[in-house]
């Protein structure tokens, strides 16, 4: 007969939840991880006896409780064994990104790296905390690298983003990660001088940004944050600003989009006061984040604040500096929809969705797929459904040409939609032109 779980009881009493309280907070955390759950009071019951859940339920009710608490919970203090099979922490900054790479890059291993959870009480490090802290690694001295070498890591990062770009990241991200281990972590492991070895480490942190962004885009998004968090640290350790704030900034978005939006608030703050010297794209694309980010929670005045001053920044703004992470008009309608739409202006939202559409170059197809379908959202919750269809006609078109966890889950939601309306004719072709797509694929 099992014993009963003391632990988990405590916790519960600590965060004065019902037992139908916890079930509901457990089977969000599951859905936002892509497995639904049904459990009700009677299920934490028989947790509380003593019966371990299956498979992965225990770490989405440690990271329920985490969410409650404002701390991190494991499973040991739930009254469950630790979780096995995640990567393991070393000691050495090379060993960790190898580490990390290789269960991205193994069809085999990568459900592991999968199964990590975002986490709203992840800790992330502050600008003092990792600036100019170049650790010692230790090197076989096997090869010296120079300029040569940064500049080639430079550039595959810009032909993976545009890759990402284009056609999606679910090819893009596993060869990333190829790199990072199989070339970078060579050419951080080998002879250089300070300044080759501070530039790697800056084009290091840009590589693992961009992982990790592509990361979020399949929904992996435990794994996107562990990306993130070497981007930071290696950003810190390069004394590159522009990385480190990118990097928040783009934790701050996963946060908003999947709803924590106190924690995006906190982010996006956080990237803004580590660039005090920011240009005027560079202050747009923060400010253009706060923004969004402060809409969310409801915070009007704030919001509005930060997204008139991403518009005045945008207009001093200079030619871009990177290919990826930089921010353009097109982005900035797209938070400006955001803002709108969060503070109640639904139609207003739809035409700065609209223009984001016609300011955005061809080439960024997945964005395409992504924010067009949500235009097409918006105008079918207006109850613009001939509009609606209208505009998922065209996300149809890019759709076969992307290979994205995102534009993917935007067509299963469009199907959802259609569904009770498939009498409609126009909904009926557009619904069926989405079916033979998936046929096909």
């Amino acid at each position: 007969m099992s014993e009963p779980n003391e632990a988990l009881r405590r916790l519960l009493r600590e965060s004065g939840w019902t037992l139908s309280q916890c079930a509901r907070a457990v089977n969000r955390v599951g859905a936002e991880d892509g497995t639904p759950l049904r459990y009700d009071a009677s299920g934490v019951h028989h947790w509380l006896g003593g019966t371990i859940p299956r498979g992965q339920v225990p770490r989405f009710i440690v990271e329920a409780f985490s969410r409650r608490l404002s701390r991190t919970v494991t499973c040991a203090e739930a009254g469950f064994e630790p979780q096995s099979g995640q990567p393991s922490q070393q000691t050495d900054i090379v060993d960790e990104l190898i580490e990390l790479g290789r269960y991205d890059m193994d069809p085999s291993r990568r459900g592991v790296l999968g199964a990590t959870l975002f986490s709203v009480t992840l800790t992330v490090p502050d600008w003092p905390n990792v600036a100019g802290r170049l650790v010692a690694v230790e090197s076989g001295r096997a090869h010296r690298i120079g300029v040569r070498e940064v500049d080639a890591v430079r550039a595959m990062t810009e032909e993976l983003s545009r890759l990402d770009d284009q056609f999606g990241g679910r090819h893009a991200r596993p060869m990333a990660a190829a790199f990072l281990v199989n070339t970078v972590g060579s050419h951080l492991r080998a002879d250089a001088s300070e300044p080759v070895r501070k530039s790697l480490f800056s084009a290091t942190a840009d590589l693992l940004y961009l992982t990790g962004f592509m990361a979020v885009d399949e929904g992996l998004h435990g794994a996107a944050q562990q990306y993130y968090l070497k981007a930071l640290e290696y950003a810190g350790a390069a004394e590159d600003h522009l990385t480190y704030c990118t990097t928040l900034r783009g934790m701050s978005l996963q946060a908003v989009d999947l709803g924590h939006a106190k924690r995006a608030e906190r982010l996006a703050d956080a990237a803004a006061a580590a660039a005090p010297a920011a240009g005027p794209r560079m202050r747009a694309f923060l400010a253009g984040q706060q923004a969004h980010s402060y809409a969310a929670t409801g915070s009007k005045h704030q919001a509005l604040t930060y997204i008139r001053e991403a518009e005045v920044a945008m207009e001093k703004a200079e030619a871009r500096a990177k290919a990826f992470g930089s921010y353009a008009p097109s982005s900035l309608a797209y938070h400006v929809s955001q803002v709108k739409y969060a503070l109640g202006d639904k139609v207003g939202a739809i035409e700065s969705l609209k223009e984001s559409d016609r300011l955005r170059h061809s080439h960024y197809r997945r964005s395409s797929v992504r924010y067009n379908s949500l235009l097409a959202e918006r105008q079918f919750e207006l109850g613009h459904l001939e509009e609606a269809c209208s505009t998922w006609e065209r996300v149809l078109d890019d759709y076969p040409l992307v290979s994205s966890g995102s534009a993917d889950r935007k067509i299963q939601h469009m199907k959802s939609l259609l569904r009770p309306h498939l009498r409609n004719p126009t909904a009926a072709h557009v619904y069926q032109r989405a079916q033979d797509q998936a046929e096909s694929a």
